[in-house]
This record gives structure tokens, C-alpha cells and sequence, in this order.
């Protein structure tokens, strides 16, 4: 069974290194809606073209502007520090358990 708590641990650590990199392309994105950047630099389509799916989606659901403040990348960062802290937190107890 520890080759099972093994994998799982190691499932949990990549989801978690890829929301940490995802919250942190979060914030580069609010940060760069604060100036005028480039549209045609691959950075910041990039950036775009990462965050937008998610970002829209939340734009669409629920009524998250504020005075013109987008507050969707709140929503966001609060859903990564909430699978950060219960799902991946879980698959480590759980790894744990089985090792």
C-alpha cells in the first residue's frame, strides 16, 4: 500500500506547486490590469490567455464589479487557498495514512 501513498503524495504535491504557480499568474494578471501593457507581448498574452477561461467564467456567473473594480481574481485566489488547503492538504493525510 505505500506505493499507492506514495503516488497520491506525489499527486498532492504537483497540484499543489501547480496552484501556487497559478495563484501567482493570478496576481501578475491584476497587476498588469492596473497599466497598459502591451497586448501583443507574449508575456502578457500569455498571462491572458491563461487566466481568462477561469476569470470569465467567474465574470459571468456572478455580478463581481465593484465601481469598476474587477473583483473576479479575489474569487479566484480564494478558490486556490481553498484547494490548497482542503483537497491537497487531504491527498497528504491520505498518502500519510496509507504509507
Amino acid at each position: 500500500m505505500f506505493i499507492i501513498g506514495n503516488l497520491i503524495g506525489a499527486v498532492a504535491l504537483v497540484l499543489d506547486y501547480v496552484l501556487l504557480i497559478f495563484m501567482w499568474i493570478v496576481i501578475a494578471r491584476a497587476v498588469l490590469s492596473w497599466v497598459n501593457p502591451d497586448p501583443y507581448n507574449p508575456i502578457v498574452r500569455f498571462i491572458n490567455n491563461v487566466t481568462e477561461p477561469v476569470l470569465y467564467r467567474i465574470r459571468a456567473n456572478l455580478p463581481v464589479t465593484f465601481g469598476g473594480i474587477d473583483l473576479s481574481p479575489i474569487i479566484v485566489f480564494l478558490g486556490i487557498i481553498f484547494l490548497r488547503k482542503f483537497v491537497v492538504e487531504s491527498l497528504f493525510r491520505l498518502s500519510a495514512n496509507l504509507s
